[in-house]
């Protein structure tokens, strides 16, 4: 990580207090004008850092934007090892995923996108990925599935997904139609699982699931045939939690379901 990103990364794990330069410069391993010139830049990128003499800086409460720090910070020290590659935009993060997956990448490596051009739902359906959502793909080995069966793992990421949101937020979603989550009879979030196999033996590789939420999300600009039947975990600006802490919760819950 460069300076600005350990800084980051330091804010983010600290959001209730003030951290002083000079601690941040300690545990950053630079100067306190390094330490000034990352928030500077952090600050550019969009950040709202509050800062008083004396006291430090600190990461204004209401900011929500999504970075690997961020996530990172929300992760048990035991999993913050994890490849995580945050994009602005992406034609579908699972097809990311599956390039990375071909390449060898490990299991727990996620992909963001703050939105996608071209995601997908079941049966080549496109799945609308504007702003407010949470678009995610996690890279699964099967050694940490509990089975190969396309309706078992999909049930185990849905599971995950439900339990994150429901320990976060108090909100309780279900699962219907095997791979959809609904809250009060709308959908809110869409699951897709895609997968590689060795070609001689057809012995499973690796599998990605793809996860799309509608967030914070406008619904009143979706397309009609989609807002009639959509509905979003949060009103626009109203989110009690950040898509850090929900992306975060959702990795740990899906590797704390994993079978040991």
């Amino acid at each position: 990580m460069n300076t600005s990103e350990k800084v980051l990364f330091i804010l983010e794990s600290n959001k209730a207090a003030y951290t002083s330069g000079e601690e941040m410069a300690g545990q950053c391993g630079v100067s306190r004008n390094a330490v000034w010139k990352a928030i500077r830049d952090l600050r550019e990128k969009g950040y709202d850092i509050e800062a008083i003499s004396n006291k430090g800086y600190r990461l204004a409460q209401n900011t929500d934007i999504i970075s690997a720090e961020g996530i990172r910070a929300g992760l048990p020290k035991d999993l913050r090892n994890v490849d995580i590659f945050v994009y602005d935009s992406l034609d579908s993060t699972s097809d990311t995923a599956k390039e990375l997956a071909m390449k060898g990448a490990s299991g727990g490596t996620v992909v963001v996108a703050v939105t996608q051009t071209g995601g997908r739902g079941r049966k080549d359906h496109s799945f609308f990925s504007p702003e407010g959502g949470l678009y995610m793909s996690v890279i699964l080995k099967p050694e940490s599935l509990p089975g190969t069966d396309s309706k078992e793992i999909t049930s185990f990421v849905g599971s995950a997904v439900v339990n994150a949101i429901n320990e976060l937020t108090g909100i309780e979603p279900y699962i219907e139609g095997i791979n959809d989550l609904y809250v009060n009879g709308k959908k809110i979030c869409g699951i897709l699982l895609e997968s590689g196999s060795e070609f001689d033996s057809n012995t499973l590789q690796w599998v990605v699931a793809g996860i799309g939420i509608n967030f914070d999300s406008d619904i009143s600009s979706f397309p009609e045939e989609i807002k009639e039947r959509a509905s979003s975990l949060f009103d626009t600006g109203k989110a009690t939690v950040t898509k850090n802490m929900l992306i975060a919760k959702i990795l740990e819950r899906m590797f704390d379901c994993q079978p040991k």
